[in-house]
C-alpha cells in the first residue's frame, strides 16, 4: 500500500470517527450544526474553543455533553467577579507528615482535568482571566515556583456572553489569542424549539455513549497534521493573515478603513490545522483553497481589533473579513 492510499484510508476511518462522536453530541444538541463541527474541530487540532451567545442557548449542555461522548475527564469553572487565580490553579496548603513536620503540599484546583468548562469567562476579572494563559498555551500550570504538567488531551472551552450586557470584562487580546475558535451561537429556529421543548418537558431522557477515548483523540491529532498543505495554498494562507494588517502592501480597503490590528501569526497557523481537518472530512489528503475560506471567519474574527470608526458604525469583524475574502484572489499576482 503506497503512503497516499495509507492515508486516505486513514482519512476515512478519521471521518467514520469524528461522525460517531458529532452523532451523539447532536442526540442531545439540538442544531447549531455549524457550532458541534466548530467545537470538534478545536478539539482534534488541539486548541481551544471560545463560545459566545446570550444565556440559556445550551453552550454549557454542549461541553458537558462533549465530556461524556470521549470519557474525558471534565470540570467546570464558575466565572464570577470575586473568582481568584488560585481558585482555579490550586495553591500550596500547609501539613503534617506523620512524623509531625510541617511541609507545603500543593492542592491542584480544576484546571486539572481534560475538558475545562471556563463558564461565562468574561465575568471574571482580568487578572483571573490570565490565569489561564500558561495553561492554554503551554499545557502547564506554575505555582510556586513549580511546574505541574496538564494530562493530555487538555481542552478549554469557554462561554461569554456579549460585551455589551452588564457586569462583563473584555477578555485581553492575549488571551483572546490562545483560541482556536470562536464561535457565536445563535438563537434557535421554530423547528428547534419545538424539538427542544418536546425533549425538556416530556420527561425524555438521552443517554450519551461514550465514541472516543483521550488517546483516541492524540492519534487522530498526529494525522491532522500529517495532510498535505501545497506551497500555493500556503501562501494564500499567509496573504488572508497579511491583508488584516492595517497600511500593510496586502492590505484591503475594508481593513484600512475599519480594523486598528490585524492577526498575528497563530492566525495563519489556525487557518492551516482547521482546513486540515476540514480536508480529511471531505476525503482528501490535500488542503484546498475552499478549506481555507470555510475556517477563515471562526478562526480570524476574535483576532483582528476594529477602530473608533467600526465600532461608531456599529460594523462587526465577520463584515470586514468577508471583505478581505472578497479582495485577496487564490492565486498570487505574480
Amino acid at each position: 500500500m503506497s503512503v497516499a492510499d495509507s492515508i486516505q484510508e486513514r482519512a476515512e476511518e478519521f471521518g467514520q470517527r469524528y461522525q460517531a462522536v458529532r452523532e451523539q453530541l447532536a442526540s442531545v444538541i439540538v442544531g447549531h450544526e455549524e457550532i458541534l463541527h466548530g467545537v470538534l474541530t478545536c478539539l482534534f487540532v488541539g486548541g481551544h474553543c471560545l463560545l459566545e451567545g446570550v444565556p440559556g442557548l445550551g453552550k454549557t449542555l454542549l461541553v458537558r455533553t462533549l465530556s461524556e461522548a470521549l470519557k474525558l475527564d471534565f470540570n467546570r469553572i464558575q466565572f464570577t467577579p470575586d473568582l481568584m487565580p488560585a481558585d482555579i490553579l490550586g495553591t500550596n496548603m500547609v501539613s503534617e507528615t506523620p512524623e509531625g513536620k510541617r511541609v507545603f503540599e500543593f492542592q491542584q484546583g480544576p484546571i486539572f482535568t481534560q475538558i475545562c468548562l471556563a463558564d461565562e469567562i468574561n465575568r471574571a476579572t482580568p487578572k483571573t482571566q490570565s490565569a489561564l494563559l500558561e495553561a492554554m498555551q503551554e499545557g502547564s500550570v506554575t505555582v510556586g515556583g513549580k511546574i505541574y504538567r496538564l494530562q493530555k488531551p487538555f481542552f478549554v472551552m469557554a462561554t461569554q456572553n456579549p460585551i455589551e450586557q452588564e457586569g462583563t470584562y473584555p477578555l485581553p487580546e492575549a488571551q483572546l489569542d490562545r483560541f482556536l475558535f470562536k464561535l457565536v451561537v445563535g438563537y434557535s429556529t421554530r423547528e428547534e424549539l419545538n424539538t427542544i421543548i418536546e425533549r425538556t418537558t416530556r420527561g425524555i431522557r438521552t443517554t450519551v455513549t461514550p465514541a472516543m477515548n483521550g488517546e483516541e483523540i492524540l492519534k487522530w491529532q498526529g494525522l491532522i497534521r500529517e495532510v498535505l498543505l501545497a506551497q500555493h495554498v500556503q501562501d494564500y494562507i499567509v496573504r488572508l493573515t497579511l491583508a488584516t494588517h492595517p497600511e500593510g502592501p496586502y492590505a484591503a480597503p475594508a481593513t484600512n478603513q475599519y480594523l486598528r490590528w490585524g492577526s498575528s501569526p497563530r492566525g495563519a497557523q489556525t487557518i492551516a490545522l482547521c482546513a486540515k481537518v476540514r480536508a480529511l472530512l471531505e476525503g482528501r489528503y490535500n488542503v484546498s483553497f475552499e478549506d481555507v475560506r470555510n475556517v477563515f471567519l471562526p478562526a480570524m474574527r476574535h483576532r483582528v481589533l476594529l477602530n473608533f470608526e467600526a465600532q461608531a458604525e456599529g460594523i462587526q469583524p465577520d463584515q470586514v473579513l468577508v471583505q478581505i475574502l472578497e479582495h485577496v484572489p487564490e492565486k498570487a499576482e505574480s
